[in-house]
């Protein structure tokens, strides 16, 4: 019998999202010079325009890229990507989880695009990414947060392509090597992996999104927080600070710290660093331990940030294990995503320290002698 364990994690957030604050996190820190100010002051723009200027700076983005803040989280940047771009290619839609099988949804069912093609796998797999037509748009997630499984890299993309890739990748930014030069559009958002505030996405456009911005005009209304251009021209002010609606300047705040965070931690590689190490306990944790395993089947599409795991207990068994681990304090919301299959998941994000991860591991091995 597996002893209680005496030591807990130091911070037993380790949701998917929202996810953890910054480890040494102080809300009283934060710059709030602009509390109660207008996003449109002088200083409200400085501090919108840092946020877009930082951003684009510390992940490297190539000369060209455009990156803005947008409403709606994650799920806003991504849907205004798809119904102002799309329509004058045939479209690939590639889910292998929830999210991704939502974007073909409204691909098909909303914008009811007529050529469309699928190329979907279930919990824990990836598509055939070799049958992807780069003569068409492309669509897909580069990290399925519900199923933990993400793609290798992004060699099956190639630089010359026809179509646009449109790529949702709201837990691998900040956490995973992007190839920006292969990617035409890319959407996350504040509450992954700097441990943002949630309700604002962030948008990246390379040169040849805007181009079709430019030359394409969708057959459908667009939404006033969907419109980027005027008199068929990019509205540059949405890169520039001047967002579309009114955001939280209290969350801008709350991301500039993140920001400034990030660059003390060694930027976008020491982030990357961080989750991995994480990962690296779970992976040997697993490794000695047979009654649990990765959802994803291959080391290569392992997330390193949404870790999702099974345990050989039935369904409800699984959920007494998670209501356990949050009753004595050391584990909340690690229940898997309510369409994925039952288990747990863990977030390794770069802000989850790896000691508490190393900590909780030894409280899911205790957990599951307790409800087997």
């Amino acid at each position: 019998m597996t002893a209680k364990p005496s030591r807990k994690p130091r911070v037993p957030n380790f949701s998917s999202g929202p996810c953890a604050k910054r480890p040494g996190y102080d809300v009283s820190q934060l710059d709030l010079r602009a509390l109660g100010r207008s996003h449109r002051s002088a200083l409200g723009k400085e501090l919108l325009g840092r946020a877009c200027r930082d951003t684009a700076r510390i992940l490297g983005l190539p000369a060209g890229y455009r990156i803005g803040i947008v409403p709606a989280s994650d799920t806003g940047a991504v849907e205004m990507a798809l119904w102002s771009l799309l329509g004058p290619r045939p479209v690939d839609m590639l889910a292998w989880e929830s999210f991704g099988a939502g974007w073909i949804k409204d691909v098909v069912e909303q914008l009811k695009l007529p050529d469309v093609t699928r190329h979907e796998a279930g919990y824990g797999e990836l598509p055939d990414l070799s049958r992807v037509n780069f003569d068409h748009d492309v669509v897909f997630t580069w990290n399925g947060t519900t199923s933990g499984v993400r793609v290798p890299d992004g060699d099956w993309i190639p630089d010359e392509r026809a179509g646009l890739v449109i790529c949702d990748a709201t837990s691998a930014v900040f956490a995973m090597e992007l190839p920006w030069h292969k990617l035409d559009v890319v959407t996350w958002s504040w509450q992954k992996v700097l441990g943002g505030e949630a309700a604002h996405g962030m948008l990246i456009l390379g040169p040849r999104a805007v181009e079709r911005l430019e030359s394409h005009t969708p057959p459908w209304p667009l939404p006033k927080i969907f419109r980027m251009t005027s008199g068929g021209k990019l509205m540059e002010g949405i890169f520039e600070g001047d967002v579309i609606n009114t955001p939280s300047m209290l969350c801008v705040a709350d991301y500039l710290d993140a920001l400034d965070w990030c660059e003390r931690e060694g930027g976008v590689p020491g982030l990357i660093a961080r989750s991995q190490a994480s990962l690296k306990v779970i992976e040997d944790f697993v490794a000695t331990h047979p009654w649990i395993s990765f959802l994803a089947r291959t080391p290569e599409t392992r997330s390193n940030t949404s870790v999702c795991l099974s345990l050989d207990l039935p369904p409800e068994r699984v959920k007494a294990l998670a209501r356990l681990l949050e009753g004595e304090g050391v584990a909340y919301d690690i229940g898997s995503y309510k369409e994925a299959p039952p288990g747990i998941r863990i977030w390794c994000g770069a802000t989850v320290e790896t000691s508490d991860v190393a900590a909780l591991m030894a409280w899911v091995e205790w957990g599951h002698e307790q409800v087997r």
